[in-house]
Formats: structure tokens, C-alpha cells, sequence
């Protein structure tokens, strides 16, 4: 299994945007063979950081996901989301490889 941290530096005043755009990618790996563990955003207080988990059982089941991007219209069209309204500023992805309990 791979797991994919993703570190969002986005817009605060653009919060309920991102949460269109995280339901929307929620539902995405969901339909194409991920696990989504949730996006984790602001609480309290002023922040401008939110993280995303999903998980894949390999690489390469990650890897055919990524292949849609920029070709899939439900892809296209949240990253339209995303780009149209400014809610992420940046953001970067890491992999990683859980250590579960059990």
C-alpha cells in the first residue's frame, strides 16, 4: 500500500471553495480505486494549511489514477474548481508507506 500525504497551503477566505474542491477529489479516488482518509483543514485560529490522505494498494494503481489527469472531464473540472476560485496557493505531495497497527 502507498499513501499519499498531500500538504495544501491554500486561501482562508476561500475555505468553503477548497471544500468543494476536497469533495470532489474525495469522491474521485473513491470511484477509481483509492482509499481517501480525509482532508484535514483549519480548526482554530488562523491557518492556511490543510492535508489530504489517500491511499492506493501499489504504485502503480496510484500511477493509472494519475493517468486522467488532464484528460478525464470529471478530473478537468475539479481542478477547475481549485484554479478558478484561488483556494490553494500551493501545495505538495509526498508518499509514504504506513505502518498499521496489527
Amino acid at each position: 500500500m502507498i499513501t499519499c500525504v498531500v500538504r495544501y497551503t491554500i486561501d482562508p477566505t476561500k475555505l468553503e471553495a477548497f471544500e468543494r474542491f476536497a469533495r470532489e477529489w474525495m469522491r474521485l479516488v473513491a470511484r477509481h480505486g483509492g482509499l481517501h482518509h480525509g482532508y484535514f483543514l483549519p480548526a482554530e485560529g488562523a491557518s492556511d494549511r490543510a492535508e489530504a490522505l489517500f491511499s492506493f494498494q501499489s504504485l502503480a494503481a496510484y500511477e493509472r489514477y494519475r493517468s486522467r489527469f488532464g484528460k478525464d472531464p470529471e478530473f478537468i473540472a475539479a481542478d477547475q474548481i481549485r484554479d478558478r476560485s484561488g483556494c490553494v496557493l500551493r501545495y505538495e505531495r509526498t508518499f509514504m508507506r504506513p505502518l498499521l497497527p496489527g
